[in-house]
């Protein structure tokens, strides 16, 4: 498949699979700055928040607009590291948004703080991977609600690449981290039910992160 096919096959909203080169042309930035970069060896997006945004708790997507994802899976390399203006409390958050509505404020995402993988505390460890699903569920309603539940461990670090693959199906998400055999994280009841949407690249308050090579199947 060339890349002139890919291109019409993403903005198409193609259901068949594909593989795509990320670029800022792909994307529509949401409470986000967008820019190509090389990081550590690869081609790749650069997504960071706005300076006034840095300590805020806006949303914040790249969206690939024009897919419409219901079942299958996203494949992506992605880093995270902290902007130089974080709080204490930025942690890198970096992952992938799926089935965002037409209000980019609701969807599903299961991301990762990769400042927790390898922190000298075991609560921190267990905090490596989150599952939300905005608006309703935060990640402190889940925690506070259902303790555990939605988040799992997994051996990362900030600034290192880190391959991220999502197997969705219906209500239920895994997430594998780093070719992993068997899923770092399990979600089976996702909260905004058995629905189609968009796509996009997810920070969180004090992220500089980098994302590359995406593929997506059904």
């Amino acid at each position: 498949m060339n890349r002139q096919f890919l291109i019409v096959a993403l903005f198409l909203g193609a259901t068949s699979s594909f593989a795509q080169d990320l670029n800022v042309d792909l994307l529509t930035p949401f409470n986000t700055i967008v820019e190509e970069a090389l990081f550590e060896g690869k081609q790749a997006v650069k997504v960071q928040e706005p300076i006034e945004l840095l300590r805020t708790n806006e949303d914040n997507l790249a969206i690939l607009s024009d897919i419409e994802f219901h079942n299958g899976e996203i494949e992506i390399w992605l880093a995270g590291t902290l902007n130089a203006e974080a709080a204490e409390s930025a942690r890198g958050f970096t992952g992938v948004a799926f089935r965002i509505a037409d209000d980019p404020t609701e969807y599903e995402a299961i991301y990762v703080r990769p400042t927790n993988g390898r922190a000298d505390d075991q609560q921190r460890r267990n905090h490596s991977i989150q599952y939300i699903s905005h608006p309703e569920y935060t990640w402190n309603k889940l925690r506070n609600e259902t303790p555990s539940k939605y988040e799992s461990y997994a051996d990362i670090s900030p600034g290192e690449w880190i391959k991220y693959r999502l197997v969705v199906e219906g209500e239920r998400a895994e997430l594998y981290l780093n070719d992993a055999e068997q899923p770092n994280l399990i979600v089976k009841d996702l909260k905004l039910g058995d629905r189609s949407g968009r796509i996009g690249l997810w920070i969180d308050s004090g992220t500089t992160a980098y994302f590359s090579d995406i593929k997506v199947s059904d």
